[in-house]
Order: structure tokens, then C-alpha cells, then sequence
């Protein structure tokens, strides 16, 4: 970016922020930074989409927001420095990086577009030619910012072994971040994980994993900081174990109070709002997978693999440990521990999620935990049913990879495949197809669902259709299990 771009940014953004609020109103401000064209290590695709991306969600949540693609060191600090002329005392601040990062010692750096490849024993390059993500947190603290928000979609493990992928430098990724208070940090992956861009080499959205379910959850009404990262957690996770891979966002909270970016219309709490998407896909009168009894109890999201059921557990409170029982006598287990420390306890992070087998009966989960004074919280029961559940989860992962439902290929006549749609199928009731028309108008047989194995297709199962080789697009849409009907999706050659 030029030193004239930067500029005129300011001016024009500051000039916005001047007549857009009243005085007395909050300010909202953003910097966002997308790096897809490094020089000397791999090159990233969706970074500079992700900001893109960021930019248009953080102005709809009433953010002045200056953005900046593929900085080099000298730019990415004439932007800084023109972002900390807007910051003000009392301001939220927003602040966004998607692009190659890595933890040396302790200690987390943003990589701009020109930094050195280096190997071995040339870690004080990085050094002096990165920057810090703990001092981009302190100056904002340093201007003023009443509530600083920070995201950082990059990748978290090895550096210069995996091209593609968002890491250079260090040993297992970004480091655990202790910040200052009125602070809230969230990094796109955890410890020793990758931040993927796509779910597979058919996957065309042009956003990386990580960012296309923040977006998604920074739009929900009513939802604190808090709710949107355990959400973007869980919906990360459900994509990526239905990929084969792991990915679970990082989270770090030192905001006193609720935060809440964008307030519900009704003054309903946002654990009502979790409530609702949970049985949002579910067949007539079903019974909710998840039973609340106050604010402070746990949601579960459930996810279906081959090997059983994964049970992920939100708790909005600090927690010291988990523990979780099936049905309403017995003893209740443990689920461990991760290797994260929790900055607000100060000790490791309990282990959110259990695991059930693939027969697994309906029955009520009771789960309970330990709160920072030692008290013991709960139990709260959480209904499983597993038929509601397994709709549920399948009509999620759909709606998550709606643009991938479709690819085109073949050797002896063009094909269109909807292999994806067929590993999801148990949400489905009918799929219809159209050929150069947005109106789909071709019914497509596909097998049942079976609950033993869901997202294995039938060997005798078709997975594409011929299509005329003068096609060229192809729409869909999905009648699910509830009756409803999916967007019509458009998909060209």
C-alpha cells in the first residue's frame, strides 16, 4: 500500500468516524490485513479474501474500518502508525490479520509479505523483520481503547514445511496469550494445529475455514465475544473432523463483562439464540437436542464420524474441571485435559468434548463442572437423541459447505459430482437439479440415509450426473427433513 493510499484512507476515514456518531456514541474502528503474496515463503490464496471478507462484516456491525493487502514491513507499518491515529480514548478497537504467522520463545509474530526465508539459527531475522503480535495489543492499549478485539487467522504450526498453509518459524505454532484486561483475542487454530484454507481440493469458497464461520457468527444477534468464539469453535471443529483433519480456534478473554457486537432487536439472551439454531433443522415437534435451565448452563453441539459421536461442551464461565455422566444415576468421568492454559484461570483447559459410540441410545447427558472458586456447577442435563441430533449435524455441515455441493470433472463427457451433498444426505428429503436454468427441475434419487454409517455413499450409489457439453452452469436445491428449502445454489463450469 502506498504511503498516498494510507492517506487518503485516514482522512477519508477519519472524516467518517467525525461526522457518522455523535460524541457521546461509541466508536467503532478496524484495521484489517490480508497477506497472500509473500516473496520468499509460500505464497497464501485466500488471506487477502478474508480480509475482504472481514472488512464488509465489520462495516455492517458499524466499524470505520482502513484495510490493507499484501504489506510489506515498510507498509505494514505506515499502516500501524496511521491506525494509531484513529484509535481514541474509549474507542473499540478491531483488529484483523489473516496471513503467514509463528511463535519464537514464547512470543507471537505477523509476517509481512517481504520477510526473509530463513533457517536454522537465523531467528533474530524473524525478529527484526516481523511484528509482534503482543505489541500490535499494546499500543492499542497504549491509545486508549476501551475494548480491544483481536483475530488472527494464521496458521499455527510448522514454518517453511508446509506451502500452502499459514506458518513459518517457532516450535508448534502461536503461543498462549495472556492479554491485558478490556482485551479479547482469538487465534483461527490451536496448539500444534493448521488453520486450513480449504476443507478439500474441491472446495471453492473463497474463505479459509476459519473465517467463513466467524463472519457467519459475528452476524448472529445478541452474541457476546465469548458465544461467537465457542460457536466459531464448534462449527470450525464439526467442518474439519467431517474433513479428516482438527481444527479448534483459540480463545483468550480479559473483557469485563458482556461485549456484544451486535445486539438482539428483542433483548433475548444470546444462549436463547444458540438454543434456537441447535433445533433449527430438526423434523416436526422434535425433542431439542440441548435443555437449558438458567444462564449459566452449558450448550452441546454433536457431530456424527465413523467412530461415534463427538459431543462438544460450551460454558460460557471460566471452568476448572468438566465432568458428564449418561442417564440419571452412576458416576460421573472426567474428560481431562488439553495441553492449553486457560489466561483466566491460570491453569489447563479442561478437555470441552467427550466421545459416544456410534449405537449410543437417546438419553440425557448430565454435565457439570467446576467453577474458578472451586464450587461445583450443575449437573445440567442435556437431552442426546440421536436421530434429531444426526439430522441436525448433517443439515449444519450442508449449510457450511453450501458451496461445495457441486464440482465439475469427467473424462469421456463433462459430469457434475454431488458427492457432497450424498455424505450429508440424512438431512435430506429431495435434491433437485437444473441445467442452465436457475430454477432446478430434475429430481435426483439418493439413497437413504443409514444411521450405522451416514456419510459413507453406497458403492451402488451414483455420485454424478452427465450434463450436455454445451452446459454451463448447473443449479440445486434441497428439500431438508423439516420441509424446508435450501437457497438455490449456482454453480458454473
Amino acid at each position: 500500500m502506498t504511503i498516498f493510499r494510507i492517506r487518503t484512507l485516514l482522512i477519508g476515514l477519519v472524516a467518517l468516524v467525525a461526522f457518522a456518531a455523535p460524541a457521546s456514541a461509541e466508536r467503532r474502528v478496524a484495521l484489517v490485513i490480508g497477506n497472500n503474496d509473500y516473496r520468499n515463503v509460500p505464497r497464501l490464496q485466500k488471506a487477502v479474501n478474508d480480509a475482504r471478507t472481514m472488512t464488509d462484516a465489520l462495516k455492517q456491525l458499524g466499524f470505520n474500518v482502513l484495510f490493507a493487502e499484501n504489506q510489506t514491513r515498510k507498509a505494514f507499518s505506515e499502516t500501524m502508525l496511521a491506525f494509531d491515529k484513529i484509535v481514541e480514548p474509549g474507542d473499540t478497537a478491531f483488529f484483523f490479520f489473516a496471513g503467514h504467522g509463528f511463535e519464537i520463545n514464547g512470543q507471537n509474530y505477523l509476517l509481512p509479505t517481504d520477510i526473509a526465508a530463513v533457517t536454522q539459527g537465523q531467528e533474530e531475522l524473524i525478529r527484526d523483520g516481523a511484528f509482534s503480535a503482543e505489541r500490535v495489543i499494546s499500543r492499542l492499549q497504549a491509545r486508549g481503547a476501551r475494548t480491544s478485539i483481536f483475530v488472527f487467522d494464521a496458521c499455527r504450526n510448522n514454518p517453511f514445511e508446509a506451502t500452502g498453509t499459514r506458518a513459518l518459524g517457532g516450535s508448534g505454532g502461536l503461543a498462549p496469550i495472556s492479554p491485558p484486561e478490556g482485551v479479547f483475542v482469538i487465534f483461527s487454530a490451536g496448539a500444534k494445529q493448521t488453520a486450513l484454507d480449504r476443507l478439500n481440493d474441491n472446495d471453492p469458497n473463497p474463505n479459509s475455514v476459519f473465517t467463513r464461520s466467524f463472519v457467519r457468527e459475528l452476524a448472529q444477534p445478541g452474541l457476546n465475544l465469548v458465544q461467537i468464539a465457542k460457536r466459531t469453535q464448534s462449527d470450525v471443529r464439526q467442518m474439519t473432523v467431517a474433513a479428516s483433519r482438527m481444527q479448534t480456534p483459540a480463545y483468550y478473554d480479559q473483557i469485563v463483562g458482556d461485549y456484544i457486537l451486535k445486539p438482539a432487536k428483542d433483548g433475548n439472551r444470546a444462549i436463547a439464540v444458540e438454543a434456537q439454531t441447535q433445533v433449527a433443522a430438526l423434523p416436526v415437534q422434535p425433542t431439542p437436542p440441548i435443555v437449558i435451565d438458567n444462564g449459566n448452563a452449558p450448550i452441546a453441539s454433536f457431530m456424527r464420524h465413523n467412530g461415534g459421536w463427538s459431543i462438544a461442551f460450551s460454558i460460557a464461565d471460566p471452568t476448572l474441571a468438566i465432568s458428564w455422566r449418561l442417564g440419571e444415576s452412576g458416576e460421573f468421568k472426567e474428560t481431562g485435559f488439553t495441553d492449553a492454559l486457560d489466561p483466566r484461570t491460570r491453569r489447563r483447559m479442561p478437555n470441552p468434548s467427550i466421545e459416544l459410540p456410534n449405537d449410543a441410545p437417546a438419553a440425557t447427558i448430565q454435565v457439570r463442572y467446576v467453577d474458578p472458586t472451586g464450587q461445583m456447577q450443575g449437573p445440567f442435563p442435556i437431552k442426546f437423541d440421536p436421530e434429531v441430533a444426526l439430522i441436525a449435524s448433517h443439515r449444519k455441515l450442508l449449510d457450511m459447505t453450501s458451496n461445495s455441493w457441486l464440482s465439475f470433472g469427467g473424462y469421456s463427457g463433462p459430469l457434475v459430482y454431488y458427492s457432497q451433498i450424498l455424505s450429508f444426505r440424512c438431512a435430506v428429503r429431495e435434491m433437485r437439479i437444473g441445467i442452465d436454468t436457475t430454477v432446478p427441475n430434475q429430481v435426483v434419487k439418493i439413497p437413504p440415509c443409514n444411521p450405522r454409517d451416514p456419510s459413507a455413499i453406497p458403492e451402488n450409489a451414483a455420485s454424478y450426473m452427465k450434463i450436455p457439453a454445451s452446459t454451463r452452469s448447473v443449479s440445486v436445491e434441497l428439500t431438508y427433513q423439516d420441509g424446508s428449502l435450501s437457497e438455490i445454489k449456482n454453480f458454473r463450469r
